[in-house]
């Protein structure tokens, strides 16, 4: 994760939209395959739609194309977890590759915002059939594949409108859980907005706000002005109204207000520590009780009180090292959640993010973490980070690898190893969370294509030297191989390894068969404008 509070997040605001030529569904039958439109949203000047697109047949449907007209006065200004294109008051929208088939009798749901009041479409049919089944297909005309995409941002709703009701995302009881630093509001210039106007937040159930600190074992603010100080033109706030001089709470605090009450089932969680202010958690081991009391004096203070759900504790790392050593003992993990569970009681969300070392003696191994998580919602292992150009000269490896593969650096440096471990100690799997790095890895002076070459230094990033975000690398080098469920790209003398939507799939596969509690990731920036990443991990899990 955390990377430390220097690290790079950036933002993008790209809508990738393309149009595609899709088999039509003769094979599936009539009616075998539906659509239905259902309002999510209605803001007057605007509205959310959801899609739901249900295989009602006995096999698996590999791809689906929905056509429908908009009436006037509404069209599509984004969409998400389809592709749509556009010729005039007609709409084509079609699976995006990551989504994999369609299992018999499953159900996926993609979304659009619209501008203008929402109005049911006409005329819509799904590969040829009428999209509520049955009948004879009425005769469409196909756009041409240049038909200009939809690309203006989410309308949001004036001040004056309730907030609307936004029913969770489709994943059933999996989580969808995104890290969101309160630093990518300087440089990064990534706010609470994007994660509405990217359609994340309808993909989300809980956001994680990195970071507090934990100065002298106590939970103390970790930047104010981010926090609750900075002031929010309307351009930028999610609700389209500015911040006053003489309100009460500014900042990403009244920001992340503003967004759950625009989707009231997203929970916030604020998260403690992280890679540069784990430190005070040894002074914390010291005196669980009262470094429980003054976290939940600081989460539970009356100006933002409404806006957190509960603690996280992001402690890198109990009883071994990281930025620095703590020998606290193989207790104190647990002493401190404990302390935290007695003092937010059973109906707060308190959780974990923790090292995701699996080898024989290795982190995992020098801290009791099954005993912390009787106390804990659910815990997060960092599967992501294990090989990286902090080893300057390589070898080149992937630093996210859900499996094993030959040639690997370490051994227990992969994401299953450490699940297994935690697993074997006792975690229930519904606790564990599989961890997704929204960015890249990689080095420089490399001359091999394959994982394993020798190298300079690290590659060259936008903010920090050997990291960047998929958002850019998927344009500046996209991947070309996989290794260990991960992909991974050589371009010039820079090698790079991150995650797609693809590999982003196969680990999703992974967790649902290993019956894990959903997934995390690190972090909201990113991901691409309209959200690619985090629909993948959405779909996966659907």
């Amino acid at each position: 994760m955390k990377r430390s509070l220097r690290r790079a997040l950036w933002v993008g605001a790209v809508m990738a939209v393309t149009a595609a030529t899709v088999p039509m569904a003769s094979a599936f039958g009539a009616g075998s395959v539906t659509a239905a439109f259902a309002k999510a949203q209605d803001w007057g000047t605007g509205h959310e739609t959801r899609v739901t697109v249900t295989n009602g047949s006995n096999a698996s449907v590999s791809t689906w194309r929905i056509e429908f007209d908009l009436p006037a006065g509404t069209s599509i200004s984004s969409s998400w977890d389809a592709d749509v294109t556009r010729t005039g008051d007609h709409y084509v929208a079609v699976k995006k590759s990551w989504a994999g088939p369609l299992a018999p009798g499953a159900a996926f749901s993609w979304g659009y915002n619209g501008s203008g009041p929402y109005r049911a479409p006409l005329n819509c049919t799904i590969n040829g059939a009428p999209c509520a089944g049955g009948g004879t297909p009425p005769p469409t005309t196909a756009p041409p594949t240049t038909a200009p995409p939809t690309t203006a941002p989410p309308t949001t709703p004036p001040p004056t409108t309730p907030p609307p009701t936004t029913p969770p995302p489709n994943t059933g009881d999996k989580k969808v859980v995104g890290y969101f630093a309160q630093w990518g509001v300087y440089a990064r210039n990534y706010h609470v907005k994007n994660i509405h106007t990217s359609g994340s937040a309808s993909k989300l159930t809980h956001i994680l706000y990195a970071f507090g600190n934990t100065t002298g074992g106590r939970c103390t603010i970790g930047d104010s002005y981010a926090d609750y100080e900075k002031a929010y033109t309307a351009a930028d706030s999610v609700d389209g109204v500015a911040d006053t001089w003489d309100q009460p709470l500014r900042g990403s605090f009244n920001q992340l207000r503003k967004l759950k009450k625009m989707y009231p089932h997203i929970k916030v969680i604020w998260s403690f520590g992280g890679w540069t202010w784990s430190g005070g958690f040894t002074q914390a081991a010291q005196n669980p009780a009262a470094f429980a009391e003054s976290c939940h004096n600081l989460v539970e203070d009356p100006r933002w009180a409404d806006v957190f759900d509960g603690i996280d504790v992001d402690w890198e790392y109990p009883n071994a090292c990281g930025l620095t050593c703590d020998a606290s003992g193989p207790a104190a993990f647990k002493n401190v959640v404990s302390a935290l569970r007695a003092k937010f009681g059973s109906s707060a969300l308190v959780t974990a993010a923790i090292t995701a070392d699996g080898s024989n003696g290795g982190k995992i191994d020098a801290a009791d973490y099954a005993g912390g998580a009787t106390h804990l919602n659910w815990i997060m292992p960092m599967t992501y980070d294990y090989f990286g150009a902090f080893a300057a000269q390589g070898p080149t490896a992937p630093h996210s690898p859900l499996y094993s593969y030959s040639g690997i650096p370490q051994q227990g440096f992969w994401s299953d190893a450490a699940i297994q471990k935690l697993k074997s100690k006792g975690i229930p799997a519904n606790k564990l969370l599989l961890g997704i790095g929204f960015y890249g890895r990689g080095w420089t002076g490399v001359t091999q294509t394959a994982p394993g070459g020798s190298a300079t230094g690290a590659a060259p990033g936008t903010y920090e030297q050997g990291i960047e975000d998929y958002k850019v690398l998927k344009n500046t080098c996209p991947a070309t191989g996989t290794v260990g469920g991960t992909a991974y790209a050589k371009c010039g003398s820079n090698w790079w390894s991150y995650d797609t939507p693809s590999t982003i799939n196969g680990k999703m596969t992974y967790a649902k068969n290993q019956g894990l509690g959903g997934a995390f990731f690190w972090e909201l920036s990113g991901d691409t404008g309209n959200g690619e990443l985090i629909g993948a991990i959405k779909g996966g899990l659907g």
